[in-house]
């Protein structure tokens, strides 16, 4: 028996999953955290999550997605850093074009405004984004972009 030589799929380990997965499961955590009231599905890889609802800036639709949870004074910070790829993720535009957002943790909801922090302020808030989720650190050297920071306050 010889060993293949053929390049590992793209389904294969190290690819990320199809967007039609993700976006399931994303659509699975809301309904369920709702349910649950925020006991179920509130974590990623052991560390708290928030559900952001928001208006989209193309199709005006409302939509929620869980970000992870990384507070500030009476808010939370968002982090766009989509795992350190090459572009930011689609709610980055839903923030700047409709900053109207309502934060959902621990099953207490509160309405907050998102502003996008400028890089003397991501360098002062970065410190604690990567307490609460240390991979942003990798997923910071892992991109050219300046991965975009939100106050939601």
């Amino acid at each position: 028996m010889t060993k293949s030589t053929e390049a590992p799929s793209a389904a294969g380990k190290g690819a990320p999953p199809p967007r039609w997965l993700l976006k399931a499961f994303t659509k699975m955590n809301v309904f369920v955290y709702k349910l649950s009231g925020g006991r179920l599905m509130n974590t990623l890889a052991g560390l708290p999550i928030v559900l952001v609802k928001m208006k989209g800036a193309k199709s005006g639709k409302m939509k929620t997605i869980p970000l992870m949870y990384v507070p500030h004074d009476k808010g939370v910070i968002l982090v766009a850093s989509q795992g350190g790829a090459p572009k930011h993720p689609v709610w980055f535009y839903n923030l700047i074009k409709n900053p109207q957002v309502e934060i959902t943790h621990g099953g207490q909801t509160k309405p907050l405004t998102a502003r996008r922090v400028s890089d003397e302020e991501k360098a002062e808030l970065w410190p604690t984004c990567v307490k609460y989720y240390p991979p942003y650190e990798e997923y910071q050297a892992r991109t050219d972009r300046n991965i975009p920071v939100f106050l939601c306050e």
